[in-house]
C-alpha cells in the first residue's frame, strides 16, 4: 500500500505511513497535493514519464529523488516502451509478418500510452502486467 501524501510504499494493512505518519486508507495511488522532487505534483511528474514514452522515462528516474509513486511510473515507461520498441525494431525486419506485427504492437503502444497517461494524472498506480512489478520493485530501491 502506497501513502497518499508521500508515495512510501506501506505493509498492507497498515493505518499510518511508516515515512510521514499520514493516515493510510484503501485507495492505491497518490494524492494531488503530493510533491515530487522536481517541484511538480506527484500525478504530473507521473504523467510525464509517459508523454515520451521511454525518453521521458528516462529523465524522471534521473531527477526523481523523493516520490515513490513518480519513480514507479518512470520505470514502468522505460520498461514497457522500451521493450516495445525493441520488438518493433526487430520485428520491422521480417517481410510480411513482422510488418503486421510490427503494426499491431504499434497501436498497442498508442492504447497503452493513454491508458498510462490517464492512470497517473489521476494519481492511481496502475500496474502493466510484468512491467509493473518490476518497475514498483526498481522505485522502491
Amino acid at each position: 500500500m502506497f501513502c497518499s501524501k508521500c508515495g512510501a510504499e506501506n505493509p498492507e494493512g497498515a493505518k499510518f505511513c511508516s515515512k510521514c505518519g499520514a493516515g493510510l486508507g484503501t485507495s492505491v495511488g497518490v494524492s494531488p497535493e503530493a510533491e515530487s522532487s522536481t517541484g511538480l505534483s506527484a500525478n504530473v511528474a507521473g504523467l510525464l514519464c509517459y508523454v515520451l514514452v521511454w525518453v521521458t522515462g528516462i529523465m524522471f528516474v534521473v531527477l526523481e529523488k523523493k516520490s515513490t509513486f513518480v519513480k514507479f511510473h518512470a520505470w514502468q515507461s522505460i520498461m514497457t516502451f522500451g521493450v516495445l520498441t525493441v520488438a518493433q525494431l526487430v520485428l520491422g525486419w521480417i517481410p510480411v509478418v513482422g510488418w503486421i506485427l510490427n503494426i499491431l504492437i504499434g497501436i498497442l503502444m498508442f492504447v497503452l500510452w493513454l491508458i498510462l497517461i490517464i492512470q497517473a494524472g489521476t494519481g492511481k498506480m496502475w500496474k502493466v502486467p510484468g512491467a509493473g512489478d518490476w518497475a514498483e520493485r526498481q522505485a522502491n530501491q
